[in-house]
């Protein structure tokens, strides 16, 4: 990925169809954008990404992403910086200002996709894996020092005005325009789109500190709910922590944002310029919102640019990165011509109605967390408290994603308990090799099942199945005999894995499914229990996607 490269040679690298500069423009540079040009790039379509900053953002905002983000990282390529550069969150605790425990949850070193449940990192370093992903991708660069400053869709291509530090006015074409450039989003201005505001606000100072010897925290992460300042300790990444304190209202941000409150606060626990560093400190206003209209036409919003939210779950970066893994594949089919443009709006309506539950629960935590009235502080701690004796309040985190309830889905079988639902992530062996599912089979659409259907496939599923280049797996039995999945030729499907963590089939069995759709996003279109339906699951997929004349 390369910055201000110029490349004006017609289907050259940076050149897309028609001309134009670009298959699709990108404004921001930061996680959620070059998640999403990779995604695209690695498919095959040129990428211009437009930055108004010369130089990447040095500091630290998010500290950590979940297992799925985990897993959409690993399929862009960036494995080897997840094991040595982030850590498992661990352990997550509430106390009240007495140290009493409110909440105590122990995050899975293995979630739901293989990854930990959390995991920490320093923001920094995972900008500098994508920078060094998309640098390997020659239909990708990147316009670093770039403000966007007008934007025009002109039916079927949209053009983006921006200017360069030296004042010079340059012109981009593209096919399509995302925006995932931030809260203050430019592209969202052009969309003209109102926001839905929960009106939950507080300010918080933002401490990021690294200490000058090892220390233990147990642990990992704590959130104090004292009225008398709530506060936060968090990992944030091997070698770095973060410390949080809502500002009081009789604190101006301007007091409140010194060195000297910094370390006065920090002192409480007991980390002091005798040993630590303060990397920086910067007041952040925490808001609850989202843009009521993700689209419109050939401009589109994904990250902070369509949502923003309170940390208290999490869920910032990691909606943005959802909201990049659910566009690109729709994005790819429309690029191609093998899907009409209307999927787009799937995008929309999916995430809009899963960054609503992340926003809404971010705020139900932020609520609980930043009660500053003593007497309501200590109903709530009495109320967290008698929980907790109940077992209320320990365990395992609660999901902070619903499934998909709308969108491109099958609806046709009232028993689709998997529809719409994110799919695990085990080790699988094929042919003598024992690897993670993604890594062996790759992404993209899958068919996931018990045995191959495709001699019982009507000629129309067939056809949707090359259309789409769905992959036809065989799960087999660990129990097998280990030389099982050698013996079996991929003749038999497009590939057979042995399902070497017992992941697969009790999910499939527990489903009363035999066979499961899924997307290159990693959610379920929809499962079948025999060949018959299966063959109804890909023709409506085939529907869906507006697939002309499948029977010519």
């Amino acid at each position: 990925m390369s910055t201000d490269r110029d490349d004006d040679t017609p289907g050259g690298p940076g050149r897309g169809a028609a001309g134009w500069d670009a298959d699709v423009l990108i404004v921001g540079d930061g996680p959620v954008g070059q998640t999403l040009a990779i995604l695209l790039a690695r498919r095959g379509w040129s990428v211009t990404v437009v930055d108004r900053w010369p130089q990447p953002y040095t500091m630290s905002r998010a500290v950590a992403f979940d297992s799925e983000a985990a897993r959409v990282l690993a399929a862009l390529g960036l494995t080897g910086y997840i094991a040595a550069e982030t850590e498992p969150s661990g352990r997550y605790v509430w106390q009240n200002g007495d140290g009493k425990v409110l909440l105590d949850i122990e995050g899975s070193a293995r979630g739901w996709c293989h990854w930990p449940d959390s995991t920490s990192m320093y923001q920094p370093g995972l900008e500098a894996a994508l920078t060094a992903r998309g640098a390997q991708l020659p239909t990708l660069r990147v316009l670093r020092g770039h403000e966007a400053v007008d934007a025009a869709d002109l039916g079927d291509h949209v053009e983006l005005s921006c200017v360069g530090r030296d004042g010079e006015r340059r012109t981009l074409s593209a096919r399509w325009l995302v925006g995932c450039d931030g809260a203050n989003s430019f592209v969202r201005d052009r969309v003209g789109t109102p926001m839905r505001d929960l009106d939950f606000a507080h300010d918080f100072l933002i401490c990021d500190v690294v200490l000058h010897e090892e220390r233990t925290f147990d642990p990992n992460n704590l959130q104090i709910c004292d009225p008398a300042r709530p506060r936060t300790e968090a990992s944030a990444g091997p070698g770095h922590r973060r410390w949080e304190f809502m500002r009081l209202a009789d604190e101006s941000v301007a007091e409140l944002d010194t060195p000297d409150s910094a370390w006065r606060l920090l002192k409480l626990f007991d980390v002091t310029p005798g040993n630590a560093t303060l990397l920086r400190h910067a007041v952040y206003t925490f808001r609850s919102r989202w843009a009521e209209q993700w689209r419109s036409g050939r401009l589109l919003l994904a990250g902070d640019a369509a949502h923003v939210m309170p940390p208290f779950a999490g869920q910032g970066m990691c909606s943005g990165i959802r909201d990049a893994a659910n566009l690109s594949w729709k994005l790819d089919l429309v690029l191609a011509g093998r899907a009409d443009e209307a999927v787009l709006d799937t995008y929309v309506s999916e995430r809009a109605a899963h960054v609503r539950h992340a926003v809404r629960m971010s705020v139900d935590l932020g609520r609980v967390i930043c009660q500053l009235d003593p007497a309501a502080a200590a109903d709530r701690d009495m109320a967290m408290l008698a929980a907790r004796e109940r077992g209320v309040g320990r365990g395992a985190p609660q999901a902070p994603v619903h499934p998909l309830r709308d969108g491109l889905l099958h609806r046709a079988d009232p028993r689709g308990g998997l529809t719409g639902r994110l799919t695990p992530q085990g080790r699988v062996r094929r042919a003598g090799t024992t690897a993670l599912f993604d890594d062996l089979i790759g992404t993209g659409f899958v068919l996931l099942t018990t045995e191959d259907p495709r001699p019982r496939l009507s000629p129309d599923a067939l056809r949707v199945l090359d259309r789409f280049d769905i992959r036809t797996v065989v799960v087999l039995p660990a129990t097998e005999p280990t030389t099982t999945d050698d013996r079996v030729p991929d003749a038999a499907a497009d590939a057979t894995v042995v399902d070497v963590d017992a992941t697969y089939l009790p999910y499939l069995t527990e489903a009363g499914a035999t066979s499961v759709l899924v997307r290159p996003d990693f959610y379920v279109f929809g499962q079948a229990d025999t060949p018959e339906a299966c063959t109804a699951l890909l023709t409506d997929l085939g529907r869906q996607l507006e697939v002309a004349a499948l029977t010519h």
